[in-house]
Order: C-alpha cells, then sequence, then structure tokens
C-alpha cells in the first residue's frame, strides 16, 4: 500500500530532484527577431570586430591627441582642419600631426586620428580651428573590436533572450538561432468542487481558478500549455486523464489540488498508478503537500489546490522544471529590497514565502489565508524566509522576489 504521507523534504532537495527527472526538449531554428523570451540551444560566437571599424560617439574633430596635450581655454592649440568626414561615404582619408578634421557622430575615424575633440570645446577659424580643450588617446571614440572581438563567445547555451539581445545579433548579423524547442505541458485541475469559468456556483461550488493559473504561468515563462480539464476527487478518473497526457507525449503535467495528508490524497494515488511519487510533503509554506512524482520521461509536479499555494507551488517548483527543460542558465529574476513595516514568525526547519505589498520602499506583509486569491493579485511579490530562521523583525531590510 502507498504511504499517505512520505518524508517531508527540503525545497533545497525538492528542486534537485526537479532538475534530476526534467526531461530536455530538441532544438529548432528560427528567425532572430522571434526569439525573445527563448532559450538559446547553443553558444553564439562574434564572426566579426564590431563595430568593425574606429568610429567616433561624439560630434567634434579628429585629432592626434598629443597634438592636444597643452590646449587650454585662454591658451588654445591651432590645427589645420584637412576636410569635413560624411558619413557612411568611403573611406575618410588620413591625418597627420598638426591636422584635424571635422567628424559626426558613428563617423569613421580617419586614419592617424586616435581620438575625438567635442564640437563645443573648438572653434573654426578660417582653416584652423582652436582645439580649447586636452584630450587623451581613444576619447570620444570605439576601436574596431572595442564591443566584440572576432571570435568572442557573445552568449552562451542557456541564455533566454532579451530585447536588448535582438540588437545585438542583428549587430553580428546573425538571422537565425537555434533554440530549445518550447516544452509540452498537460494541464489538470481537481476538485469536487470545482466548476466551469462560465457556470452559476451553486451551494458549496467555485469556479476553476487554478487552470488558468497553471496555463498562464507555464505559457509566460516559455512553456506550451495543454489543458486536460478537470475532475472530481476521484483517483481512477485522474489517473485516466494522466495517462493520456502521458501518452500524448506531454514532458510534464501540472496538477493542481487532490493534494492532502490523508486518504483523500488523490493526486498520489494516480502518480503512483502512473509511474512514480518521488517526493509527497516539501518542508514549503505554503505547499507542504506538494508531489513530485514521474512517469516514464514525463515529469508530474501536484500542487496544493488553494490558489495562493498553487501559486507559490508555481513560482518556487513550477518555474525551476520549465526551466531545467529548457536548460536555462541565464534567468533574471526581478527583485528589489524592501524595509519590513512589521514582525513576521515562521515555524524553523521549513521556508516560507510571504506574499508582500510594496509601498515606498516598505514591505508590507499580506497574511491573507491561502484559499484567498485577494493577496495574490494586492501582492507585489514574494519574501522567502528560510528553512533555518524564525523570521524577521519590523525594519529588516528584506529581498522581494517580485511577480
Amino acid at each position: 500500500m502507498m504511504s499517505l504521507f512520505l518524508k517531508v523534504v527540503s525545497v533545497d532537495e525538492a528542486r534537485e530532484t526537479i532538475r534530476r527527472i526534467a526531461p530536455t526538449t530538441g532544438s529548432e531554428e528560427i528567425a532572430f527577431e522571434e526569439a525573445v523570451g527563448r532559450a538559446l540551444a547553443g553558444p553564439i560566437l562574434s564572426a566579426e570586430d564590431i563595430p568593425g571599424f574606429d568610429r567616433s560617439i561624439k560630434d567634434g574633430y579628429a585629432v592626434v591627441a598629443a597634438d592636444t596635450a597643452t590646449a587650454t581655454e585662454s591658451v588654445p592649440v591651432a590645427l589645420r582642419c584637412v576636410g569635413r568626414i560624411a558619413m557612411g561615404r568611403g573611406k575618410p582619408g588620413s591625418i597627420l600631426q598638426g591636422s584635424c578634421a571635422y567628424i559626426p557622430t558613428g563617423a569613421q575615424l580617419p586614419a592617424g586620428a586616435d581620438a575625438v575633440v567635442m564640437a563645443e570645446y573648438c572653434e573654426e577659424i578660417g582653416e584652423d580651428v582652436l582645439v580649447k580643450k586636452p584630450v587623451a588617446p581613444g576619447e570620444n571614440m570605439l576601436t574596431r573590436d572595442e564591443d566584440y572581438a572576432a571570435g568572442d563567445a557573445i552568449f552562451a547555451p542557456g541564455r533566454v533572450l532579451s530585447p536588448q539581445d535582438i540588437g545585438v545579433l542583428a549587430a553580428l548579423g546573425v538571422t537565425r538561432v537555434a533554440v530549445r524547442k518550447k516544452p509540452v505541458i498537460g494541464i489538470i485541475s481537481t476538485g469536487i468542487e470545482i466548476v466551469p469559468v462560465e457556470s452559476n456556483p451553486g451551494i458549496g461550488e467555485v469556479r476553476d481558478v487554478n487552470t488558468y493559473l497553471c496555463e498562464t504561468f507555464a505559457g509566460q515563462e516559455g512553456a506550451v500549455p495543454k489543458k486536460y480539464g478537470t475532475v472530481k476527487d476521484d483517483a481512477q478518473a485522474l489517473t485516466a486523464l494522466l495517462d493520456r497526457a502521458v501518452a500524448d507525449g506531454c514532458d510534464a503535467v501540472f496538477i493542481s489540488g487532490g493534494s492532502s495528508k490523508d486518504e483523500r490524497d488523490v493526486t498520489a494515488q494516480a502518480v503512483a498508478a502512473v509511474g512514480e511519487v518521488l517526493i509527497h510533503g516539501i518542508a514549503l509554506a505554503p505547499g507542504k503537500p506538494t508531489i513530485i512524482g514521474r512517469a516514464g520521461r514525463t515529469a508530474i509536479i501536484g500542487i496544493p489546490g488553494h490558489p495562493a499555494a498553487t501559486y507559490v507551488g508555481l513560482t518556487v517548483l513550477g518555474r525551476e522544471l520549465i526551466h531545467a527543460m529548457l536548460g536555462v542558465t541565464s534567468f533574471r529574476e526581478k527583485k528589489a529590497l524592501a524595509r519590513l513595516t512589521e514582525n513576521v514568525h515562521s515555524e524553523k526547519g521549513r521556508e516560507e514565502y510571504l506574499r508582500v505589498r510594496l509601498e515606498d520602499g516598505r514591505a508590507v506583509p499580506l497574511f491573507g489565508k491561502s484559499g484567498l486569491l485577494n493577496t495574490i493579485v494586492q501582492s507585489d511579490g514574494l519574501v522567502c524566509i528560510p528553512a533555518g530562521q524564525e523570521g524577521y523583525e519590523a525594519g529588516d531590510t528584506v529581498e522581494v522576489a517580485l511577480w
């Protein structure tokens, strides 16, 4: 007989288990401008120097820096102006010591020049330019490989591409990139009280919330959600749905609800029927009855059904699974530092996640029960209270992981 409640493990152990059982997805090649939010399947190397030529970053005059060493406002240095450099129109020629050339921002420096004096520190007098401020070699310019040099490793596999990264790919001339395929995640909600969103709930019934929490969270994190509907608290019916999701080739399945400490734990029964339960109970609040299992190559997370617990479970464990399947190595979690407005206590030995609202640099705890929806939308993020800590005091600076 399956144990009703297995040994409670730490959050770190749960995450390690998730990484171990996460199936890897294949790769596909897509247009670079469609790759925002996708994880790279391989490295990106620079095939050339960027910008590829010595380039001015200011409007002014291309000079030999040594010529300006003694320049001051009261005793300027006079240089002969030998021309004006046009943007993107062939080679810009060259200058010798004692001469200069006007150059706009972005234009290529002429041979011999090693700096640019900004226009506001210069004055044209006939064919001469009076320079009133010295510049050092390399000032107000970029060298040909100052951004990236040919052969440089630009991005590593697993990097989730941002809009800034797409700009770099454009500069490198990389028009197609290999990215990891999006994992398919089956979504199942359980509960005898659950009715469709479009229904008018009767006494004791509630509309299905968790299907949509799980679906949209999975999509936001880079997966393809696949809804398998809802089931009552019936282990046989849940087993059939879970078996179908596995047969369909889902990389993972999120099951919300049906997880508890007693004989009503239909999720554990269903997971055991199609595969194996690896973890049943995590030192996590909210979310202690969370289940981690697998069926063949399909990873399974059974998350408690109260919406706040569901969302914490998705944030702490569901994201870990999706990122492990994608091989993500560079997730940029948004965080903020804030001071707690009141004391918060936690049971030692469990990792607790406190929902907080940010107000002018302060973190206001929201102590609502895990069955309430309002604390999810009223909060700005989570504060983690480590397992070995009994809480925080008012005025403590805490790190808030933003939603």
